[in-house]
């Protein structure tokens, strides 16, 4: 059997599974916003084989502020802002727009899923779109009046801004957390694109849906730490090339 037909034959399960899925659920990490052009912050290529991971340590980003926030700014708001979503994330938004897809939990911090249309987006590790006050908790807008600061600073008691997603050192999001895996006790299918399961807690929530019956898809060039024990079905290739194909069977304009 060649690979042409075997992937055929596993775009076609998959997209049968995802079109009869009573609860579809989505569980996206870096690999799906690879090809939008957002480089990895692991491996050979990774984020981290070019800056400092201190940056985003909390401790060393308050003690540090006015050395991390340049190095934020352009890994987090020059190379993000060129993004744009691409035929992943619009299969994720279309699916939710016709009701089959009811969340997309998401490690990511791009905001391509929303860009992309998806609604129901539960941030597992924050978001890059907003600004967050370190003394009383005031959000910002990541926009260029407070971009253009060196450290940009609370309009209303002049605490330094962070992004407003998890730097190492910082807890989970209460609500995220508890809504992601919420999520993933509901579904009845599960649908993860792009993630090597090296990240925790955010690796715990395909297990969780495992746990309660969940059928699990993944969508990875590369194995990954689900590949063996978590998933039960594997679709060996690239966010958007998979989205693709499976829009095709479904006859779905994700264009």
């Amino acid at each position: 059997m060649s690979s042409g037909i075997k992937h055929t034959e596993i775009i076609t399960e998959a997209a049968e599974k995802i079109i009869h899925a009573k609860h579809l659920v989505a569980f996206t990490g870096a690999g799906i916003s690879v090809e939008s052009g957002i480089p990895s912050f692991r491996g050979e290529d990774g984020l981290w084989n070019r800056y400092n991971p201190k940056t985003l340590e909390i401790e060393y980003f308050i003690q540090h502020p006015e050395l991390c926030w340049p190095v934020i700014k352009e890994i987090f708001y020059t190379h993000f802002n060129k993004a744009r979503p691409n035929a992943a994330h619009r299969l994720l938004a279309h699916l939710e727009e016709k009701g089959i897809l009811k969340a997309t939990i998401t490690q990511n911090i791009d905001s391509l899923h929303q860009q992309a249309g998806s609604k129901t987006v539960h941030c597992f590790h924050g978001n890059s779109a907003r600004l967050t006050c370190l003394k009383c908790g005031t959000f910002y807008p990541a926009n260029n009046e407070f971009l253009s600061q060196a450290v940009p600073h609370c309009m209303q008691c002049n605490g330094i801004l962070k992004p407003d997603f998890i730097f190492f050192g910082e807890a989970i999001p209460g609500e995220a957390y508890q809504l992601s895996f919420e999520a993933a006790r509901q579904c009845d299918v599960l649908l993860i694109i792009g993630t090597t399961g090296e990240v925790y807690p955010a690796a715990l929530i395909p297990q969780e849906a495992k746990a309660h019956g969940a059928f699990i898809i993944e969508i990875n060039p590369q194995q990954s730490n689900f590949s063996f024990q978590t998933t039960l079905l594997q679709i060996p290739m690239k966010a958007g090339e998979a989205a693709q194909a499976i829009a095709s069977y479904l006859k779905l304009k994700i264009d």
